[in-house]
């Protein structure tokens, strides 16, 4: 029998359901973990500025199209899917997996989808700290750098507890996939027989 349950996992795996092959977990962490990546990539398209066109003479051959911050998200995106399959998660429909089925399927993708921001997105706190600690906002913070919340009346200096260190960018490397049709994220898999 424990033969059975072992194998069970590495088949569905093998057949890319990650949803069979999974253990105990939170669904709340899971949303969290899986998601958060892809809220960053639709950041990124809203956020990045975009280039204004520079004079140039230009050449006799034809220059490939400039890549632009939708190029950029897509691609990032497209990463998101080949290392950490977060499209093929976040299309499936949950509601016939348990917690625990979603929970353990959720490893893989993290990993996966963690290894590829971090590769491409250098990331900072906005405020040092851990949650929990008191802190004093002093006036003239950033209103879109740092939210404050609860019972704020009077104006600053602010004494509350940090809730949310806050992410913000420090660099960013986004995939260029030249030869390619940059709205196609992940291409279609056929296997011939």
């Amino acid at each position: 029998m424990n033969l059975v349950m072992a194998l069970v996992p590495a088949a569905a795996l093998a057949a890319g359901n990650y949803l069979v092959a999974v253990q105990p977990g939170c669904i709340a962490c899971t949303a969290w973990l899986v998601a958060g990546p892809f809220v960053l990539a639709l950041l990124l398209v809203a956020v990045l500025p975009r280039m204004p066109a520079r004079e140039t003479v230009a050449p006799v051959v034809a220059a490939p199209p400039a890549a632009t911050a939708e190029d950029g998200a897509l691609g990032l995106l497209a990463a998101l899917q080949a290392t950490g399959r977060l499209v093929d998660f976040l299309e499936e429909d949950l509601a016939p997996y348990g917690d625990d089925q979603i929970g353990a399927a959720v490893r893989d993708i993290h990993d996966g989808c963690r290894r590829v921001l971090r590769e491409r997105v250098a990331l900072e706190p906005v405020l040092a700290g851990a949650e929990g600690d008191a802190i004093t906002i002093d006036a003239g913070f950033d209103p879109g750098a740092i939210r404050l919340t609860g019972n704020v009346t009077g104006a600053p200096p602010f004494r509350g507890v940090l809730r949310h260190g806050g992410w913000r960018v420090k660099t960013v490397t986004l995939p260029v996939r030249r030869g390619q049709d940059a709205r196609v994220v992940a291409p279609a898999e056929v296997e011939i027989a």
